[in-house]
């Protein structure tokens, strides 16, 4: 049992390039198209495989079958909640994994020289001549729009969650800012679903220039650290994992100079991980547990316990907080 389990968590990386595999290829898409139990043959034909290589396609296939990806009947392969994630028309989940399995595996062979050496730098600078990954995204244009694009598949995803459960956060508001809101994507659904909340996205300059803009949706560019738009509400998605305890305080101050003090119900609503939080579910204890590694390994930054959120809200000025539990969709 333990040798077994010892070479699982050796080679389970290959799990992580089958799905990119998938993504790549768009496998999900050919399949929904299909519009029935796919045989390998055709799946084959369609994503341009040569013959003597669909036994290792089938092996693959077999692979993800086991994880739950596809299923698989008599006829061929079918679609299961995890791959309809995958589909361009629904999550598009795609744009995820080939992020995630982006950086080569070379980067991580500096981990261990990074653990020796001293100083605050992280692995990625290590392995990138002291370059951080905003700079490396910023020169690499197409990479750039892929993190965007995963970052956007995550949120949308996340948030239709936090709309469906946690209605009551969002009404009785009347303007709502979505800081480092990317293109638009994640305050798009909060305001399709409050047709009467006007929602602002705020973020750099360069990004906000592809961001969406209709009635329900303003556009500003500008720098968290400077000034945030004023509100009654303000949205933190998923960005203060990205930065210090001290900046994360700094973005907080922010925060609470922007909303209207006339503002009996002003609130700022952050969503992230808490490390600790209580779950009966082994999968997702180990998933934020990794995602909190990729965090301090390429960005320098972590994810919170609950104790470093209170620390972190009260250091910021804030009286009062709630954590209204939702599981994470990953």
């Amino acid at each position: 049992m333990e040798l077994t389990s010892f070479i699982h968590q050796s080679i389970s990386y290959m799990s992580s390039w089958a799905l990119r595999f998938v993504a790549e290829l768009e496998i999900a898409n050919h399949i929904k198209a299909y519009g029935g139990p796919m045989p390998l043959h055709e799946l084959a034909h369609l994503i341009l495989i040569p013959p003597e290589k669909e036994l290792t396609l089938e092996s693959l296939m077999g692979l993800l079958v086991h994880q739950r990806v596809f299923a698989k009947c008599e006829g061929g392969y079918l679609l299961t909640p995890i791959s309809e994630m995958m589909l361009s028309e629904g999550a598009n989940m795609g744009a995820f994994v080939r992020f995630a399995t982006e950086p080569s595996p070379e980067q991580l062979l500096f981990t261990s020289k990074w653990f020796k050496d001293t100083g605050k730098g992280t692995v990625f600078q290590l392995a990138h001549n002291g370059k951080q990954a905003w700079e490396v995204l910023k020169e690499k244009p197409e990479l750039g729009n892929l993190a965007n694009n995963a970052m956007s598949s995550h949120s949308k995803e996340f948030v239709r969650i936090l709309v469906a459960k946690y209605r009551e956060i969002f009404e009785g508001i009347n303007n709502l800012v979505d800081v480092g809101g990317g293109t638009g994507s994640t305050v798009k659904i909060i305001a399709d679903s409050f047709p009467n909340l006007r929602c602002t996205v705020f973020d750099l300059p360069h990004v906000v220039d592809n961001a969406l803009n209709n009635d329900s949706i303003s556009v500003v560019g500008g720098d968290m650290f400077d000034k945030i738009p004023p509100a009654d509400t303000i949205l933190l998605k998923t960005v203060l994992h990205d930065w210090s305890d001290e900046d994360c305080i700094r973005i907080l101050k922010k925060c609470k100079e922007a909303i209207d003090s006339t503002i009996n119900n002003g609130k700022v609503i952050v969503v992230e991980m808490v490390l600790d939080a209580e779950t009966d579910d082994s999968k997702e204890t180990e998933t934020k547990l990794i995602y909190n590694l990729c965090l301090l390994f390429f960005l320098g930054s972590k994810e919170r316990t609950k104790k470093e959120w209170h620390d972190l809200i009260l250091g910021a000025g804030y009286s009062d907080y709630k954590i209204y539990p939702a599981r994470m969709p990953l």
